[in-house]
């Protein structure tokens, strides 16, 4: 039988290779720019999760990441949604190795600890301040798997890229995908 642990990193794992999968051959600006009307971009989920990832892992087991956020929490001024634009002076294989580093360093974090310890999320209400390691990795491989179908939508979109992950794109490549999208709308035009 698969460890609990093992099992929630691999999904991880495959997680964040699927994200990175989404960015493969893509240009910095079509990585960059924003794909949804609130500013989505596929570089900006990467960011994003890589921030999330280093501080749930980092901070809250008492493991600080050793690369300092770019921004302060505590200035009012500061956009809610700052880890979600990529750094502007950082090229896109500068960002993606910054995340793999986080992630690494998130990885550590979980290979470390066990499952039922105790950390510290300040930003959650008192009554929830004290997750497991368990809560936590659930938790945050929602946040994972939530944007990686995003970028799933997102490089679609873009260039009509599908997949889960290069080596397993867990579609049929012979499907007829027209005449479906056609039934699809066919469907939706009865309740037009």
């Amino acid at each position: 039988m698969e460890d609990p642990k093992e099992t929630l990193q691999r999904y991880f794992r495959a997680g964040h290779a699927g994200l990175l999968w989404k960015l493969d051959g893509l240009s910095e600006y079509d990585a960059r720019r924003p794909l949804t009307s609130t500013g989505t971009s596929l570089l900006g989920l990467v960011t994003h999760l890589a921030w999330v990832e280093s501080g749930y892992f980092g901070e809250c087991f008492g493991r600080p990441f050793p690369e300092p956020e770019p921004w302060d929490w505590d200035d009012p001024a500061t956009d809610p949604n700052v880890d979600l634009v990529p750094d502007p002076t950082a090229s896109m294989p500068e960002i993606l190795a910054f995340a793999q580093r986080a992630w690494d360093w998130a990885d550590e974090t979980v290979t470390a600890t066990d499952l039922g310890t105790t950390g510290t999320v300040s930003w959650w209400p008192e009554d929830r301040r004290h997750p497991t390691l368990h809560t936590v990795l659930v938790h945050v491989l929602t946040d994972v798997t939530r944007h990686a179908g995003h970028a799933d939508i997102l490089r679609e979109g873009l260039d009509g890229r599908v997949g889960m992950r290069e080596e397993n794109l867990n579609l049929d490549p012979g499907y007829h995908w027209p005449a479906h999208v056609a039934r699809v709308q066919e469907a939706a035009d009865r309740f037009r």
